[in-house]
Order: structure tokens, then C-alpha cells, then sequence
């Protein structure tokens, strides 16, 4: 359970770095030559502690701080395996005059030691194709 102690905090430090703007707060969580995979219609790998930190605000500009409203939900898990932490989200986000779009995933986490040494989130290719149809019919609306 010491891994999903350590990936509970990254999450809460996630969330603050969300609400602050402050995304030298996930940096600590990291190995200094860590890789985060997003989901391939968000970004691509990257290297590196800061650019992890670096992209990961980017894609939350991009994306999430253009709803009125997001909001993260444990649908399974953590579960802890060897030095890996995987679970299973939901993301749901509100934008006036559309409904909600809610998407679901998986985070998995690979530590080294302390910190997180690669981190790869998934969604199925039908939760794509329903996060592609809705920004067909609602990204107009989007600031």
C-alpha cells in the first residue's frame, strides 16, 4: 500500500496544482527522467520531470478549463501490484447549454523508489469516439 499512499498524494497535489495553476506542485512526485503517456487525443509522451509538469497544464488549458465545470471520480481501484498503481476514472465536465460529457479511463502509475517513474492514461477507443462526437456537436460553444 505504499505506492498508492504515495500516488493518493500526486493526486491530491494534482488537483492543487489544478485549482492553483501551480504545477510545480506534481514535480516532486516524479523521477527526475520520468515519462507520461496521455491519451493519444490529448498530447504525446513526454520526458522529464518539468515537461511532464509543463504538459500537463497545457492539456488542462486546453481542454478542461474550457468547461464551466469538471469534476474526478474513483470508479475502481487504486490497486497496487509490484511497484505499479492502476485505477479506473470518470471525468465529468458541464458546459452551459450542452450536457454533461463524461468520459472514462485509466491511470497507471509504475514507481521507482519514492516517485513515479512513468505514468500512461487510457481511454477506449468507444470513450474517444464519445468525447470526438461530443466536441463535434458542442466545441462551438466552448470559450
Amino acid at each position: 500500500m505504499y505506492f498508492t499512499a504515495t500516488f493518493l498524494r500526486y493526486a491530491t497535489a494534482f488537483e492543487e496544482a489544478y485549482a492553483t495553476d501551480d504545477w510545480s506542485r506534481i514535480e516532486p512526485y516524479f523521477t527526475e527522467d520520468a515519462a507520461y503517456q496521455p491519451i493519444a487525443v490529448f498530447g504525446h509522451r513526454v520526458e522529464g520531470r518539468a515537461a511532464i509538469a509543463a504538459a500537463m497544464k497545457r492539456m488542462v488549458d486546453a481542454f478542461d478549463r474550457r468547461f464551466a465545470s469538471r469534476r474526478v471520480d474513483l470508479v475502481e481501484g487504486p490497486i497496487e501490484r509490484n511497484d505499479t498503481v492502476w485505477l479506473r476514472w470518470a471525468a465529468t465536465y458541464t458546459l452551459p447549454g450542452s450536457p454533461e460529457l463524461r468520459m472514462v479511463g485509466e491511470e497507471i502509475a509504475e514507481f521507482a523508489g519514492d516517485r513515479i517513474r512513468r505514468l500512461e492514461d487510457r481511454m477506449s477507443e468507444d470513450e474517444i469516439r464519445t468525447v470526438a462526437a461530443y466536441m463535434a456537436e458542442h466545441a462551438g460553444k466552448l470559450p
